[in-house]
């Protein structure tokens, strides 16, 4: 059964595929309101979340489909105990797609291994935000008129923005594409990212801790929160929080040519004046992402159709090796074997989380 679990699930072609599907949606919204008549999504959120879960929402009701399921953990049986897998097993029975956002990395794998419907990655942990990232291409794409030859800052928290390792991941298999990674040294990008993925496909970038130094060369700003809910220590969240802020001076830095994006929810570090300059992208990014929510959720029950599609590898793997990070959904679900795999830089990584072992 085709899942979305990580933006690397699809390739270039299918991205671009969902674009101009996306597109075609905003041009002809009415030849899609029945497309999904009489069909159900689940959103199991174990987290919060405010644009992901209501524009999955939205984007199902548009599509002339219904919509169940629960907002936080405590509204599901997982505070019971429950496992991920019964969790998907039992979701399956009810309905005909799944989004599942969950604060342990690599749960919505575990749920797809186990359904019979195909489940997308709304978000699991500090790992992967796939369905961000597309809602990143279509407003890069609407922006900037173009995927290639640009520069792109990420800037805030690149150790547990999982939007940020997606975006990573779907830009660098475009050509002309440079990085500029800008954080404090205590929340850079994972050295994971780097190799599989930079390193990997020779992607020029940039480490620097300064916003201003970066703003002149940008064609794309992608500015994140500092997550308070991924740390363990508050004094360390609180002598992080601010560290970056954009406001009015500092977008005359920039070109007059460039887009602000950000996933939202931001705290502080958009200044609210920003809003009003045109290059702030951040609430169009936000609608762009209900419009490829649709795309996707009508390319993969299509593909439902054809049970013999298999999109997550199950070859090449390593048994009893044990995973070490305290967020990966292994830990907290005995039941789970620990598994590794032999990544493309030689190094055994968890399936769940992707952490080395």
């Amino acid at each position: 059964m085709r899942s979305l679990i990580s933006i690397l699930d699809f390739t270039n072609d299918e991205l671009d595929q969902l674009i101009a599907t996306a597109k075609d949606i905003i041009a002809n919204p009415e030849k899609y309101w029945d497309c999904c008549k009489h069909k159900k999504l689940a959103t199991l959120f174990f987290e919060p979340s405010t644009r992901t879960r209501l524009s999955f929402e939205a984007a199902m009701i548009e599509l002339g489909g219904s919509v169940i399921g629960f907002s936080q953990a405590s509204s599901s049986s997982a505070s019971k105990g429950e496992s991920m897998a019964d969790t998907a097993k039992i979701l399956s029975c009810y309905v005909d797609i799944m989004a599942i956002r969950h604060p342990r990395e690599g749960a919505p794998y575990v749920a797809s291994r186990n359904a019979s419907v195909p489940v997308i990655n709304a978000g699991d942990g500090g790992h992967n935000h796939p369905t961000q990232t597309l809602a990143d291409l279509l407003t890069i794409s609407r922006e900037m008129g173009r995927l290639d030859d640009m520069t792109i800052g990420l800037c805030g928290d690149l150790k547990y923005g999982r939007t940020v390792h997606s975006l990573i991941e779907a830009m660098s298999r475009h050509t002309g594409i440079k990085f500029v990674l800008i954080s404090p040294a205590e929340l850079a990008l994972p050295d994971y990212v780097i190799q599989n993925t930079l390193e990997k496909h020779h992607i020029p970038y940039e480490v620097t801790t300064s916003l201003e130094d970066a703003l002149p060369h940008l064609d794309v700003l992608y500015m994140t929160r500092i997550q308070q809910e991924r740390f363990d220590d508050v004094e360390e969240y609180n002598r992080l929080k601010d560290s970056y802020v954009l406001n009015t001076e500092k977008m005359k830095l920039a070109k007059e040519k460039m887009c602000v994006l950000h996933p939202l929810p931001r705290v502080n570090e958009i200044s609210v004046a920003v809003d009003d300059d045109p290059r702030a992208a951040y609430f169009r990014q936000a609608l762009n992402g209900k419009y490829m929510r649709m795309a996707l959720i009508l390319k993969l029950l299509e593909e439902a159709k054809d049970p013999e599609k298999e999109a997550i590898r199950t070859d090449g793997l390593v048994y009893d090796r044990i995973c070490t990070n305290p967020k990966c959904i292994c830990q907290v679900e005995q039941e789970l074997r620990h598994t590794a795999r032999v990544s493309e830089d030689g190094v055994l990584r968890c399936i769940y989380c992707e952490q080395k072992v």
